[in-house]
């Protein structure tokens, strides 16, 4: 007869979320005691941007969600870099106080290389609840051109 040893099994947890909650919300408070502007800034990547293409054109498509078009700036150089500039303002209360700020506010530039160069005297922009919409038609040396081929 064998001897055969019943082996229980449970799964190793390196941490609970409990701690690493508890943890992050002391370094929030911590952040909010002693910086001495506490309001949150905007992220290395805002605005985020969409880029797709077509045979003739690129498109962008940004969210500026708060944004005054007379606080935005919209570049293109180089052939294929498309800058995004602006600020986006924090609102000001005339009562009352601030409980959670999580929408980040100040000076934004955010410059994207296109996969094209394009004709920037012919781009075009909207801007429509809260989204910019960049049309940038392709350069005519970028655009794709048919090759015939000769047989011989």
């Amino acid at each position: 007869m064998m001897n055969r040893q019943l082996m229980l099994v449970s799964r190793w947890q390196p941490f609970s979320w409990s701690p690493l909650e508890e943890f992050q919300e002391e370094m929030r408070l911590v952040r909010e005691r002693f910086a001495a502007d506490n309001r949150p800034a905007l992220a290395s990547s805002y605005p985020p941007v969409n880029i797709w293409g077509d045979r003739d054109k690129v498109y962008a498509e940004a969210e500026l969600p708060g944004m005054q078009l007379d606080h935005l700036e919209i570049y293109v150089t180089e052939g294929n870099q498309l800058t995004i500039q602006g600020e986006r303002r924090q609102r000001e209360l005339n009562k009352g106080v601030w409980h959670t700020q999580e929408r980040g506010f100040g000076s934004f530039s955010r410059t994207i290389t296109l996969p094209v160069s394009v004709d920037a005297d012919k781009v075009e922009a909207r801007f429509e609840h809260g989204v910019l919409l960049v049309t940038l038609p392709k350069s005519e040396t970028a655009k794709p051109r048919r090759i015939s081929v000769k047989a011989e």
